[in-house]
């Protein structure tokens, strides 16, 4: 089987949802800022981009219509590049990272764009099926078969979140810890620059956009303590949870023929693909069986991976991934996290594959694992070499 190639991997910085530097863009435009500097960067011919895979789940309002083609449209690239929208919840553009390759891969395609996109601005996450609902039109997601079947009457993330803080025995005070420590970590990479060769500038109506708005700086223990939990009784809060953003991420994927034939420099090398699924209810647990399947498959051990990026949609997540792993900690999130970057949903796959290149970059790591917990108990992790 070929061999699949990153040869640049970017993210816009993440804005705020509802009060950040993004809020004037359109989704489609802040997508294409990133499909551009994708072929900009590289010097790629952009006609000879075979398709376009752009992660998205919230797909309603001006994330509807075939929207990675609106993308597509948007951008500088021409016409006759197709694209195609995908949504396996947060993993979306990891999804599309992973279909990507494995076009290459099976030498389908030679040249294919993974990206995401999301506005929790302009189009609020469940409003694709909120708004349905509330004009009477349907009865939501989950038939009566499901409910039957699960024994219950919807599947929430907030639910599963906490039940995993429950089952590993995490308190509130070291939930918080985790959180604090993904802003100071988040503060110390951006004023170090880690984060420039990643991030693409934005010209948004009131100027270039360029900096991740949502960091929190100065806060301690008592300040996190003192919001308020999100279900009664519950230790899981908007301060030890993902931040709502918006944002925009994308890779460029190629075969080893491509990077012959335009004098690419590949960044990274595909190691592993892994998806699996696990239980609905609980939900977000399922990174932690993933991440043994690809370990296992690539015949490797987490000893040999230099650094982990495990979305931070909850700060139990990361937590029980590390505990059941028995995981180093200091290769965990090493920029800091969806805590304190921001979560813009179908955008964070190809984020945080952005985020691990150019770590392992900076750092001189030769392999990376990157795995995310999705909606309806599923994850992808991907092992990257770096080159």
């Amino acid at each position: 089987m070929s061999e699949a190639y990153i040869v640049e991997a970017l993210r816009t910085a993440g804005g705020r949802a509802r009060k950040g530097g993004l809020i004037g863009m359109h989704p489609a435009d802040l997508g294409a800022t990133v499909l551009n500097a994708l072929v900009e960067r590289t010097g790629i011919d952009p006609g000879a981009v075979e398709d376009v895979l752009v992660g998205c789940v919230t797909q309603g309002g001006e994330q509807a219509f075939a929207f990675g083609r609106n993308l597509v449209l948007a951008s500088k690239l021409p016409d006759s590049v197709p694209a195609v929208t995908i949504d396996r919840q947060c993993g979306s553009s990891q999804q599309a990272l992973h279909f990507a390759a494995q076009a290459v891969m099976s030498g389908t395609q030679d040249i294919v764009i993974a990206a995401g996109c999301e506005s929790m601005t302009r189009v609020p996450m469940g409003s694709n099926y909120q708004l349905h609902s509330q004009a009477g039109f349907g009865i939501g997601p989950w038939p009566q078969s499901i409910q039957d079947r699960y024994g219950v009457a919807d599947f929430s993330q907030f639910h599963g979140a906490q039940a995993i803080a429950n089952k590993y025995g995490f308190t509130r005070e070291a939930m918080d810890q985790y959180a604090l420590a993904s802003h100071v970590k988040a503060a110390a990479a951006i004023d170090s620059g880690a984060f420039k060769g990643e991030i693409v500038p934005v010209q948004t109506p009131e100027g270039v956009f360029d900096t991740d708005d949502g960091v929190r700086r100065g806060g301690t223990l008592t300040s996190l303590g003192e919001v308020k939990s999100l279900e009664e009784g519950g230790t899981i809060t908007a301060a030890n949870a993902s931040q709502m953003t918006d944002g925009a991420s994308g890779a460029l994927v190629v075969s080893e023929a491509a990077l012959k034939r335009f004098d690419l420099t590949p960044l990274a090398r595909i190691v592993n693909l892994t998806v699996t699924a696990g239980d609905p209810v609980i939900m977000l647990e399922e990174p932690i069986p993933a991440t043994r399947k690809a370990l296992d498959r690539a015949g490797m051990t987490l000893d040999q991976i230099d650094l982990f990026e495990v979305n931070e949609a909850f700060a139990s997540i990361p937590m029980a991934w590390l505990k059941a792993l028995g995981a180093d900690p200091e290769k965990l999130n090493v920029n800091g996290g969806a805590i304190a970057l921001g979560h813009p949903l179908g955008a964070s796959g190809t984020k945080l594959m952005a985020t691990l290149i150019h770590a392992l970059k900076t750092r001189g790591g030769r392999y990376g694992l990157q795995t995310m917990c999705e909606g309806g108990g599923v994850a992808n992790v991907t092992i990257i070499e770096r080159l």
